[in-house]
């Protein structure tokens, strides 16, 4: 069924015309990145503290870089400012936000939000009050009580190209505040599908992805896993259009007049166009502002189970196919609160988004987010599922404080995610999966042999763009140190530590003290049986790591050792082979093979045309490294086919890196030239930096 989202992306000359503009500024301000600018946060407060009597700003101070912000980052850390993340302003000195209320206008036209936001604090404040935002023009700051402005600045004046620009308030004793703000069309968290990029070419599209720092692009907030809120929100939308998020949709009624729901966000006269519809949206639970989500475009959905629907684009071939692939969805839910205790959410609802969609699945609470790409047709994608629902429990429930804790999130949900398929599909499946994973791992090593600090579970990302360092470590790695302290103690006994570790620091942002805090007071004596220091804080893969043991995997990786000596696979030993086989014998191949040999296995295997993307890119990857040129057409087809970062990253890197490939990073260069406007924002990132590193 893959073969119905091959088309969904017209020609490039089209999306050229449509997105020049915007995409431009979004490639302008990509190019001035760096990932060593340390205290810019001391900065940030220190500009504002020689000025805190100051007025309002002009109307409209807009946050668009365009030059060099290097020169804004060499004054000593002399502010009495505490940061509380990395990569957010948010200072640890002011109250973390409770609650936000948010009326977004959103205008398709432009590709633009216009916002109201109302952030309310737990108690009252006075003096310096500073949020995250990037790509935000902010049009005012309201005292919600008088609508009197309040002062306001946004520094650095030049923007930072990664981390944005601090938006400092000066409060007296207020609880709340308003902002007003407008989203850049080059937000890097959303991104905006023209009719034609649409399934059904009829209506346009909207949806987000604010992992890990993009929700500072939609609206002003404390965008740090730390700060956890609650919201509420309107989304006023074409009426032929219909909204999704990650909250309890409550109601989609006529917008109302004189009502000032908009809040300042836009005219009444605009809010309440004949034309226009609010979808209302509750979210009760504490939240980090990264699961923050909606979609908004032409969606049907066919439900799945008692609690949970699929939804996409409203074309019955691509609703049919993915109802098909997650019918399973109700009894791994079940599992799920079999190993881990109660789901707390409610919902578990999917939504399979277009082929730009840079992940492979986002775990926002109540509305899955996934690529169309896991829709395989034997459910072997519901293991992408599996993961994002055991995110229910670990990632969403408890949090890491900091993305340099991520492990803390992935590895659990990793570790979690096989549980529940090893229950649903069998011991083999779930030993396949670790398997994939233990190469992932091998591989993710590599590419960071030149600055290891990024094979740690317990990372030091200061001035680093969480992006661009975003591989397989937190979710192997993590994995892998979970199982070795399941391995140590016993099932049992660790199945009742998870369960204790989950109600201990539900709805909370915890970081990696204070999960061996709680590892050593609850398994007394860990620490003298695996070194704790090692997995968490040393680099590469501990010694005491483990490759699964299962026959099924042992006979794959052994007819992948026999290919080195020229012998293919017979199709009797393949014949009950899925995706997860062919892709688990195609990483466990030498990383170059003859050319011959690569055109041998698919002239008998067909590989190249699997509609199993795992397996082709796997394959396509070999004919790169193998200077097999007869599959460049593949390849570029493929790279204009899907936006997941898991296969435009292998694919551009094999092209590009390494020595005597002038003609490849030519063919790279031109496709991505040719296919940029049709990936997310932070895809487009992702292969620019590639690009920059070896091109």
């Amino acid at each position: 069924m893959l073969l119905t989202f091959i088309h969904l992306f017209p020609s490039p000359s089209k999306f050229k015309t449509l997105f020049s503009a915007p995409l431009q500024r979004q490639q302008s301000r990509r190019s001035n990145r760096t990932t060593s600018l340390p205290l810019f946060l001391c900065q940030i407060l220190r500009n504002i503290s020689t000025d805190k009597t100051a007025g309002p700003p002009p109307p409209t101070a807009s946050a668009e870089p365009s030059v060099s912000v290097d020169k804004f980052f060499s004054i000593p850390p002399s502010s009495p400012m505490a940061a509380v993340d990395p990569h957010s302003f948010t200072d640890s000195t002011h109250p973390l936000t409770t609650h936000i209320s948010l009326s977004l206008y959103f205008d398709f036209p432009s590709s633009t939000i216009l916002a109201s936001t109302l952030i309310s604090l737990p108690t009252t404040h006075s003096g310096p009050f500073t949020l995250d935002t990037r790509s935000l023009s902010i049009t005012s700051v309201l005292d919600p009580t008088t609508l009197t402005p309040l002062p306001f600045t946004l520094t650095p004046p030049i923007p930072h190209p990664v981390f944005g620009q601090s938006l400092i308030i000066t409060l007296s004793n207020h609880s709340q505040v308003i902002i007003i703000s407008k989203t850049s069309a080059s937000s890097s968290a959303l991104q905006w599908l023209s009719p034609p990029q649409t399934f059904n070419k009829a209506f346009p599209f909207v949806y987000t992805q604010c992992q890990s720092i993009h929700a500072r692009s939609i609206f002003p907030c404390q965008d740090t896993p730390a700060a956890r809120i609650r919201y509420d929100a309107k989304l006023n939308i074409p009426r032929q259009l219909f909204a999704v998020m990650s909250a309890r949709h409550v109601d989609r009624r006529a917008p109302v007049v004189g009502s000032g729901e908009a809040r300042g966000a836009c005219d009444d006269s605009l809010w309440c166009g004949d034309d226009r519809v609010v979808d209302d949206f509750l979210m009760e639970q504490p939240i980090p502002p990264y699961l923050f989500a909606f979609a908004v475009g032409e969606l049907g959905f066919r439900d799945v189970g008692p609690r949970s629907r699929v939804y996409s684009e409203a074309a019955p071939a691509v609703l049919d196919a993915a109802a098909r692939e997650f019918a399973g969805t109700e009894d791994m839910i079940r599992v799920g609160e079999k190993l881990f205790g109660p789901y707390d959410w409610e919902r578990f609802d999917l939504l399979v988004l277009p082929p730009s969609f840079p992940y492979g699945g986002m775990e926002n609470p109540r509305m899955v987010f996934l690529t169309p790409t896991v829709i395989k047709g034997d459910a072997t994608g519901a293991q992408v599922v599996a993961h994002e629902l055991a995110h229910s429990w670990t990632g969403n429930l408890i949090t890491n404080k900091t993305n340099e804790h991520f492990w803390l999130n992935e590895g659990f949900t990793t570790y979690a995610e096989r549980r529940i398929v090893e229950a649903v599909q069998g011991e083999d499946r779930a030993a396949l999966n670790i398997g994939i994973g233990w190469k992932g791992l091998v591989d993710a090593v590599e590419r960071f042999k030149d600055n290891m600090e990024f094979t740690k579970l317990k990372t030091n990302q200061e001035g680093v763009d969480p992006d661009e360092i975003y591989s397989e470590i937190p979710y192997e790695k993590g994995f892998q140190f979970l199982w070795r302290i399941e391995r140590q103690i016993g099932r049992p006994a660790f199945d009742e530590f998870i369960k204790k570790y989950i109600a201990t620091f539900k709805f909370q942002s915890i970081d990696t003290d204070t999960f061996l805090n709680f590892l050593k007071a609850n398994v007394p004596g860990i620490e003298n049986q695996i070194d704790l220091k090692l997995w968490t804080e040393g680099i590469g893969i501990p010694p005491d790591a483990m490759e699964p043991v299962s026959s099924i995997y042992t006979k794959i990786v052994s007819l992948a050792n026999e290919f080195k000596l020229g012998r293919m696979p017979r199709e009797d030993e393949v014949a009950d082979w899925h995706g997860q086989e062919w892709e688990l014998y195609l990483e466990n191949l030498p990383k170059y093979v003859e050319a011959s040999q690569a055109l041998a296995l698919d002239a008998r295997y067909r590989l190249s045309e699997s509609k199993d993307y795992e397996v082709k890119v796997a394959f396509l990857q070999l004919a790169i490294a193998s200077k097999c040129r007869d599959y460049f057409g593949e390849v570029e087809k493929t790279l204009k086919e899907v936006g997941r970062m898991k296969y435009l990253r292998p694919l551009y890197t094999a092209l590009v890196q390494g020595a005597g490939k002038d003609e490849e990073k030519i063919f790279a260069k031109r496709v991505f030239s040719e296919a940029r406007d049709c990936y997310h924002p932070i895809a487009q990132g992702v292969v620019e930096t590639i690009l920059r590193k070896y091109v």
